[in-house]
């Protein structure tokens, strides 16, 4: 699966399947996106090929206080994918990818400050806030998370 910023000077592909894929409706994702919501699909950083081009790690404010780097195209400006505390995973940004519609959501969260006028249904697993990993993730990406977090100690 690959992916890109809007003027192609940085193309990525993703070696692996996600983790999980977010729709995260909380408020510093509307800001940050201007948008009522994000898709992001959950990665292992080493499972992100870069092709071509070379994002600037931009870093931005977060809630807690904690690090938050969102690579952008240093053309155009595209938010690519995220990285918090844990440099060993990716919060790619579907919307980049060419066929964006691959990667659907596996659960909404922080739907407690999504916009009023946006109706989920229930298709898929929502949470006000956060929720267990081991309920809604698949085994082995859960496996794999362990494996990721092992390794940065």
């Amino acid at each position: 699966m690959e992916g890109g910023c809007t003027c192609g000077e940085v193309r990525f592909r993703l070696t692996d399947s996600p983790l999980v894929v977010h729709c995260c409706h909380c408020t510093w994702c509307q800001r940050q996106t201007g948008s009522a919501f994000v898709v992001n699909a959950w990665i292992e950083t080493d499972r992100v090929e870069l092709l071509s081009g070379e994002p600037v790690e931009v870093p931005l404010p977060t809630p807690s206080g904690g690090p938050y780097e969102v690579a952008r195209c240093p053309t155009c400006q595209t938010a690519l994918w995220g990285t918090f505390a844990a440099p060993v995973f990716r919060f790619v940004r579907v919307g980049t990818l060419d066929d964006p519609a691959a990667l659907p959501p596996d659960v909404h969260i922080y739907t407690s400050t999504k916009v009023p006028w946006l109706s989920l249904g229930d298709a898929i697993p929502v949470f006000e806030d956060y929720y267990r990993r081991s309920k809604i993730w698949r085994p082995d990406a859960v496996e794999r998370f362990r494996l990721a977090k092992e390794s940065i100690g």
